[in-house]
């Protein structure tokens, strides 16, 4: 039988050392477990008070996830932190570790409360769509307060020991265990009395919240556990404690089985199997990563650069000219300096990591590096220059990796005599900010290359999705689909602010002509130009405003004004009346355009090419490009992900809208195939 936990007594203390690899995740068996102990103890005349902790780098991780769809078994992690508020003597807890959720909230049914050095603190419970439910929405503003609380329970970041001291979590931090068990025996001895935390009163007032909350209800753009979190610590002030709780774990339970819920919990398991790679074993050997070379001193460039610096990799940048180079090392300087007086990175750390990127005019400095990335201007010739240099220059083993986001990378690999080191490395802008990562293999890569690259990506602070060769490669080539669908609407009737209002109230925080703004109309231009004619070619409009002149937010003006700078456009009628003229050119008689209309077409568009990606094994599941639009498009993830949201739906009613669509509008909306096989399994 597994042991889940570890029991001692020493002197008047009963410790309970929970023991149930690898994060002490609160099963009902370790439950039951720690209950069975708890009254053990407390029977005992001789013990005055419990002890819980945990051991190695968890406390507890919090609740077992699985449970959250398999059904959870008595005793409830409620019953369990009700029993220990009940006994008799004071129960204390020393926190060694991390202590996220139900582990946290476990912590906060104990008298006490003191901490190792490691210990960090988080409830991740909105992350999943969700608010605590055992307690911690009630219990953490008694002892911080209603803003401190919210903003702990709203972010889901964790705090460090000497913040949760700071805050009034915690009594003390003590070195370790024996010496924490030193104190609190001397207090025990001294008459420790019980004090529960759900004894305590709220301080201030209830009037310093609204202030508090009005920023997480914006930025959540109307998430129901946002909502419920900012009602639950406001109920902490005035409603009886037993009723609040009450509340809190019917909300858990209402929210747990929501569709925002579900969606996040869908993401949460999906970022974890996009590092899996179906035939690249997990014990593959990994090269050496400790020093990093960048190819282009842009925008790109410097902020892959920081990517390699936070994470304490030191990268050299390279630039043809000594003033580009320049300002790039100066942009980074000034990036890290700004963090520090934001109070982002301390004063050190941001020194730190500026003395960790260097810069040279000379390729021959990348001879050295185990990873060089090149980031230059995006053309074919460009790139086989860069490659076919990197390829004398760099040692053996290197990998090189490009950051193209259109171009065949089996091409850029031709330029070497070591195509099984080339690789793609998809950043997305700004790259020192952004989490997604496309990890693109080509035909020759090696799949030590690959692990090693996937690897690298998590080290970064990135989220790796594994792809191949295609024009976009995977979310490009997807978005490129929804942008197209958009201005075939605009052409049949739409208009673009009616347009993007569909998909900011379904949850973006942009919609798609003011990102084309916000991007510029001259890129997308530049991009179509060196394409050249596709079918169908809805992009007239854009195209033209582009040849004007008008870029978008850059020029004061695109598919919106801009008036004296502003960042958010109003509706232009030279727009409204350019786009008419192009409707009549082209035969086409406009017509009143739904908003279900604009959100399934552009939608089911994206899903559509979603299956035909991994039907042609662009990329291994659906799931890893939900992953890349929640990581890199600014998805909403209460939604899931476009190809989440397509299987909520119902697949069947998605490939019936498609098949129809093919009928109407024409050979871009062929159905996958792969879409079809899944639709009639869901429907059987």
């Amino acid at each position: 039988m597994e042991k889940l936990i570890d029991t001692e007594i020493r002197g008047p203390l009963g410790i309970i050392r929970m023991q149930r690899p690898p994060v002490n995740a609160l099963g009902y068996a370790l439950r039951g477990a720690i209950s069975d102990a708890h009254r053990a103890f407390e029977a005992d005349p001789a013990i005055k008070a419990t002890v819980l902790t945990g051991d190695g780098k968890f406390f507890s991780a919090g609740a077992d996830i699985t449970e959250f769809d398999t059904g959870r078994k008595k005793p409830y992690l409620t019953d369990l932190i009700a029993q220990l508020e009940e006994g008799s003597k004071p129960v204390v807890v020393i926190i060694n570790g991390i202590a996220y959720g139900g582990g946290f909230e476990l912590s906060l049914g104990c008298d006490y409360i003191y901490l190792l050095p490691g210990a960090k603190l988080a409830f991740p419970e909105i992350n999943l769509g969700n608010i605590p439910g055992a307690g911690g929405t009630q219990k953490l503003p008694r002892l911080i307060g209603g803003p401190k609380a919210l903003d702990i329970i709203l972010t889901g970041k964790p705090i460090g020991a000497e913040k949760a001291l700071e805050l009034g979590i915690a009594e003390a931090i003590v070195a370790d265990e024996d010496d924490a068990l030193g104190v609190i025996t001397a207090a025990v001895n001294a008459g420790l009395p019980r004090r529960p935390i759900r004894d305590l009163t709220v301080p201030g007032s209830a009037d310093e919240l609204e202030a508090a909350a009005e920023p997480y209800l914006r930025k959540s753009r109307g998430a129901l556990a946002v909502r419920k979190g900012v009602e639950a610590v406001g109920m902490a002030y005035s409603v009886p404690i037993d009723e609040a709780l009450q509340w809190e774990r019917d909300t858990f339970q209402e929210l747990n089985v929501s569709s925002e819920a579900r969606a996040q919990r869908h993401i949460f398991f999906a970022e974890r199997s996009a590092r899996k790679i179906e035939d690249v074993p997990a014990d593959t050997p990994l090269r050496q990563m400790d020093s990093a070379g960048i190819v282009g001193a842009g925008t790109m460039g410097t902020g892959i650069a920081m990517c390699f610096a936070n994470a304490g990799i030191p990268v050299c940048v390279i630039e043809q000219e000594q003033e580009r180079l320049d300002q790039g090392l100066a942009r980074i300087r000034q990036t890290y300096e700004s963090m520090r007086d934001k109070g982002r990175l301390s004063t050190e750390a941001a020194e730190e990591r500026i003395a960790l990127v260097t810069g040279s005019v000379d390729l021959a400095a990348l001879a050295d590096a185990d990873i060089v990335v090149e980031a230059v201007f995006e053309a074919m010739d460009v790139k086989h220059d860069v490659f076919s240099r990197l390829d004398a220059v760099c040692k053996a083993g290197a990998i090189l990796a490009t950051n193209t986001s259109t171009l065949d990378i089996n091409k850029i690999a031709e330029a070497t005599d070591r195509p099984q080191d080339v690789i793609g490395m998809h950043f997305f802008s700004p790259a020192h900010i952004m989490k997604l990562l496309e990890v693109v293999r080509a035909d020759k890569t090696e799949k030590d290359a690959i692990a090693t690259t996937m690897a690298l990506g998590q080290r970064i602070g990135k989220i790796p999705v594994l792809v191949g060769v295609c024009d976009g490669f995977a979310g490009n080539r997807m978005f490129i689909n929804f942008n197209r669908e958009a201005q075939i609407l605009i052409e049949e009737g739409a208009l673009p602010w009616q347009v993007d209002k569909v998909f900011t109230d379904w949850g973006l925080a942009m919609g798609p002509l003011s990102v084309m703004d916000l991007a510029g109309l001259d890129v997308g231009y530049r991009i179509r130009q060196a394409r050249g004619p596709q079918t169908p070619y809805p992009f007239t409009t854009a195209d033209r405003l582009a040849e004007a002149g008008k870029y978008g937010q850059k020029t004061g003006s695109g598919w919106y004004l801009y008036p004296e700078g502003a960042r958010r456009g109003v509706p232009d009628p030279d727009v409204e009346k350019l786009i008419e003229e192009v409707s009549r050119e082209k035969g086409i008689t406009r017509r009143a355009v739904s908003d279900e209309e604009i959100l399934h077409r552009c939608l089911w568009q994206m899903v559509n090419t979603g299956y035909q990606i991994v039907e042609e094994g662009i990329a291994q599941r659906t799931s890893d490009l939900d992953v890349i639009f929640v990581n890199g498009y600014g998805w909403p993830r209460m939604r899931g992900g476009p190809m989440f949201y397509a299987q909520e739906t119902g697949l069947a009613r998605v490939a019936a809208d498609i098949a129809r669509y093919h009928e109407e509008i024409g050979p871009h909306w062929k159905p996958s195939a792969l879409l079809l096989e899944k639709a009639k399994a869901a429907g059987a």
